[in-house]
């Protein structure tokens, strides 16, 4: 993990108020949103002040991304063209669904880099996988050097499959979501990116919230998309080690050292056997520490 991404907040194109207050959140990233938040007569209007944005904004620590619109809209290249002057750190795929459509972001972008003297690749992607083509597709889309992070969205998904909603009765995922969840999560990490959990659409149910921030973390989920700022704060939390988890994987590295100065991998710690599985983990959670710890100074 070279990047936090506990919390990335949309905040929609243009909306000068929700910028500032946004600014003055805890949030890890922040998301531009050129897409679904901006109606077609207002695209070119919008793409212009988020422009301004990444030229002007001091973001400090935070992350700025920009939601494009797909390549295949008519906005989709002005928005990149518009926006790489100033470049932001990623921009967000909506609706990918081929390693090809990616490659061909890709490409786009590498040419205006060249154009305006930017680091090669030196802005990522990262993916919402929200339609049954994007989610059958989601192994392959880590093929793509430019992709830094996955994440999935069932509002859309369940508007393409004409359903009325995504969760049962009691408020759990039907079937197909739970499979977009656990495919973006597998391919995220089998693919070396970062795994980010979908939107909690109910910003009034904090409880809620909590409780499927807390599953993501334990599931293996980086990080969460956000809507409300009311909603960061939980997310950050749920995403955080706890000090006692944090001086634990130390305790563990530092045994890991005795180990295998003594010629062993596998050894007895806190009571259970442990081995190079349990080694990798410690590291990742210091490593995400680590980078808490930077963000906040």
């Amino acid at each position: 993990m070279t990047r936090l991404r506990r919390s990335i907040h949309f905040v929609p194109g243009g909306n000068e108020r929700m910028l500032v207050k946004a600014l003055g959140t805890n949030a890890d990233s922040l998301i531009f949103d050129l897409e679904d938040a901006v109606t077609p007569d207002r695209k070119d209007e919008v793409r212009g002040i988020v422009a301004s944005w990444l030229a002007e904004s001091d973001f400090g620590s935070k992350e700025k991304t920009v939601r494009m619109n797909p390549l295949d809209t008519p906005w989709g290249h002005a928005d990149l063209e518009a926006t790489i002057v100033s470049p932001p750190d990623a921009y967000v795929v909506p609706k990918p669904e081929t390693l090809e459509g990616l490659n061909a972001i890709d490409a786009e972008l590498s040419r205006l880099e060249r154009l305006h003297g930017h680091a090669d690749r030196g802005v990522g992607l990262i993916l919402i996988a929200e339609t049954p083509l994007g989610a059958l597709n989601l192994p392959t889309f880590t093929g793509c050097p430019r992709v830094h992070a996955l994440t999935w969205g069932g509002e859309d998904m369940s508007a393409v499959l004409g359903v009325p909603g995504n969760r049962d009765a009691d408020g759990n995922y039907l079937s197909v979501y739970q499979h977009c969840r656990v495919v973006t999560l597998l391919s995220a990490v089998a693919g070396g990116v970062q795994p980010m959990d979908a939107v909690y659409v109910d910003f009034r149910d904090i409880d809620g919230l909590r409780e499927e921030c807390e599953e993501g973390a334990r599931l293996g989920f980086t990080g969460k998309l956000s809507i409300h700022p009311d909603q960061i704060d939980v997310i950050n939390a749920a995403f955080t080690p706890a000090p006692e988890q944090v001086a634990e994987a130390q305790a563990l590295l530092d045994a890991f050292d005795e180990a295998q100065a003594e010629g062993r991998m596998a050894f007895s710690f806190n009571g259970q056997m442990v081995d190079a599985p349990h080694l990798s983990r410690a590291r990742a959670l210091l490593e995400r520490a680590r980078l808490i710890e930077e963000n906040a100074s």
